[in-house]
């Protein structure tokens, strides 16, 4: 009898070692280590960033982890809520398919190491595995960009539920749990993973803020499955294989393509791909948008009050509430309205934290431009995303000065593209670290971070980095200098 998925899965996990990795695979990694603290320092002052930090502390138990940002030593479990709560905030995480994952996988790996002492090479290992899983299972069920017959085909249920897999395997790899309880961590996962309910997100709005899934909920259920099956129970793992009765049918895709969960398992490492990263604090649907209104404002200088209309050509999939949302009653609401997020564009604000002040989200002159923005579908939308998985086909006009302004892009910043501006360079990354941990950390601490990250294989131990993620933290040696 052949290995279930989940066992291939369980054996993949076991497998997975740092002198294995392909070097893009060991690069891309700490990319999205790097990225991920800063997103999580940025949002320390923010609603769903502050509320995640209290609700760690509710939580209670030893101080054996970081909240990122605060210096502040609480559990691992409330530090892994706290820190998928503040990576995915501000909303300017990185994403690869099915979406948004490095704040469901990366908190419990980031807790669990730290509280072990583990090394940088087996962070390495964990974030490698985990994003590869999700990716994985995210290519195997239905996509939010899927189409059908020229059409866009976007699924009636869908969510990110399927990176509970992912998160737990990093968590089973950094606690380096006995072979045999792999395949029991990773079918509890699988039993007990949250529903899927982004599509009603989609559709209501004023939009809650829990957003499509909240990030410390998953990291809660694999923190659980690990632990679970530590302690002895036993999970199943015949759950991916049943389609029947089994995780495809209750959490919801139409669509199972197993085989892309399992074919070059191990030797094939995709998620590099289409790994993307992104510049702007709001819903990647409107960056390529933001590229060409962020380009024709300051070519042109042009100020807010000069501008008569803004229209927009959009992913045929946004024409939802969430996203035609013109009632900004909360700042979260500013990071997925299409007209909101255009007219805070004009007023040419660095990206950052700051696209989340109230004075500007609120302010006058933003929610005034929002009723000169207008948009409609892009009329090669489909066949442009079927010629290329970085896809976002996005055109723009500026009517100001009597005259109009056009720009097109078809892949936004941050994707890997055929068009290599697309690519987000390791320089561009630590500069946006920087402006997102500017206010909370020194100067000295941010070089010291930055170098520790880019040189993870060689840190002896990744508390050295996460004890120094905020302004109260105490150094007495740089995590620089503990290389070694």
């Amino acid at each position: 009898m052949s290995d279930t998925i989940i066992e291939q899965l369980a054996d993949f996990t076991a497998q997975t070692e740092y002198d294995r990795l392909p070097p893009a695979v060991v690069e891309e990694c700490k990319r999205i280590l790097l990225d991920s603290i800063g997103c999580a320092v940025a949002a320390i002052g923010e609603p769903k960033g502050r509320i995640g930090i209290d609700y760690a502390r509710m939580m209670g138990g030893n101080d054996d982890a970081t909240v990122i940002g605060t210096g502040e030593r609480v559990s691992i479990f409330g530090a892994a809520f706290a820190n998928g709560e503040l990576i995915n905030a501000l909303d300017m995480d990185a994403v690869v398919p099915p979406g948004h994952v490095a704040p469901y996988v990366l908190p419990g790996a980031l807790a669990v190491g730290e509280a072990r002492h583990a090394t940088g090479k087996a962070l390495i290992e964990a974030i490698a595995l985990s994003h590869e899983m999700s990716y994985r299972l995210g290519k195997a069920m239905d996509y939010l960009r899927d189409t059908k017959d020229g059409k866009v085909s976007p699924p009636p249920v869908y969510g990110y539920s399927s990176t509970v897999f992912g998160a737990t395997a990093a968590i089973v790899k950094l606690k380096a749990l006995p072979a045999e309880v792999l395949p029991n961590a990773l079918g509890i996962a699988g039993s007990i993973s949250p529903v899927n309910s982004q599509v009603a997100w989609f559709q209501h709005a004023p939009s809650s803020t829990i957003k499509y899934l909240l990030a410390g909920a998953l990291t809660q259920t694999a923190m659980t499955a690990a632990h679970m099956a530590e302690l002895g129970h036993r999970g199943d793992v015949q759950i991916l294989d049943d389609r029947e009765y089994g995780f495809p049918r209750f959490i919801g895709t139409r669509r199972w393509e197993a085989e892309r969960i399992t074919t070059g398992l191990g030797t094939d490492w995709l998620f590099p791909t289409e790994q993307a990263y992104k510049p702007y604090p709001h819903c990647r649907i409107l960056h390529a948008l933001l590229d060409s209104l962020t380009d024709i404002v300051e070519t042109h200088d042009i100020a807010p009050h000069e501008i008569d209309g803004i229209k927009a050509w959009v992913e045929g999939f946004v024409e939802q509430p969430v996203w035609l949302n013109r009632e900004i009653e909360h700042v979260h609401d500013a990071q997925f309205s299409i007209a909101h997020g255009l007219a805070l564009g004009a007023h040419r604000v660095p990206p950052g934290k700051a696209w989340q002040d109230p004075e500007l989200v609120f302010g006058r002159s933003v929610m005034e431009l929002m009723d000169k923005v207008s948009h409609e579908v892009h009329p090669n939308y489909v066949e442009l995303l079927s010629g290329h998985a970085a896809s976002r086909p996005a055109k723009i006009e500026v009517s100001a000065r009597g005259q109009t302004f056009l720009g097109e892009r078809r892949y936004p910043k941050g994707s890997p593209s055929p068009d290599p501006a697309s690519l987000m360079s390791n320089d561009e990354l630590v500069a946006k670290f920087r402006r997102n941990t500017e206010d909370v950390m020194s100067a000295d601490r941010i070089d010291d971070v930055i170098a520790a990250v880019f040189n993870l294989e060689n840190v002896d131990d990744v508390a050295s980095i996460m004890r120094v993620l905020g302004p109260d933290a105490r150094q007495t040696q740089s995590p620089e200098r503990r290389i070694g």
